[in-house]
């Protein structure tokens, strides 16, 4: 029974550290603004976007089966948000690792899939770790003063979108859009390990 015991609360503090990220931004802290470079080539910042009323910043990539899973959602959920909730998504990734996720090959994703939301790269790699991300895709909700409101998945399905239960993102929006604090707040991102020489 002791042995039991040690194995449950092993596994429990293992369920809620996947939750959480090693260090970066957890709910209730303020991100910081950065600059990086779009595929269009401008550079883009969270301050570029006015009179909105916050931001869903999606850590993704080129390659990643979970990120391509996932872009037919991303992009409907920019067409339904992007007045008041923007997507930002951002290329984490190592380029010299991995040159699948190079800037070309992201101008080239951006295109065929006609993004008409940013896509950016984090060339230095900061941003991402000042986040706290560690997988692709990962989304950071933030209001309009660039506080973190929801941290995770963008659903509950990432095999079928015809599937989906929980709209995580959206449930969120939804609960800022009602003055709530978000019901669901965290949960764990499911995805690619993001490529980096660095520690997360």
């Amino acid at each position: 029974m002791k042995n039991f015991s040690i194995l449950l609360l092993i596994f429990l503090l293992s369920f809620n550290y996947s939750f959480k990220p090693k260090n970066g931004l957890d709910i209730g802290d303020t991100a910081t603004d950065f600059s990086l470079k779009n595929v269009d080539g401008k550079r883009v910042s969270l301050a570029d976007y006015k009179n909105v009323k916050g931001f869903i910043v999606v850590f993704t990539s080129n390659s990643c089966p979970y990120t391509i899973a996932y872009e037919d959602r991303m992009i409907d959920l920019s067409k339904k948000y992007k007045n008041d909730y923007p997507i930002i998504a951002i290329n984490p990734n190592n380029t010299k690792l991995k040159p699948s996720e190079s800037f070309e090959k992201m101008k080239d994703k951006a295109k065929s899939k006609n993004f008409d939301f940013a896509y950016l790269i984090d060339e230095e790699q900061t941003v991402f770790n000042a986040f706290g991300a560690s997988r692709t895709p990962q989304v950071y909700l933030l209001d309009k003063n660039k506080e973190v409101k929801y941290i995770g998945a963008i659903d509950d399905n990432v095999e079928d979108a015809t599937a989906v239960k929980n709209t995580y993102v959206e449930n969120a929006i939804d609960d800022l859009e009602a003055g709530k604090d978000v019901k669901m707040a965290v949960t764990k991102a499911v995805g690619c390990g993001i490529n980096s020489n660095k520690k997360v």
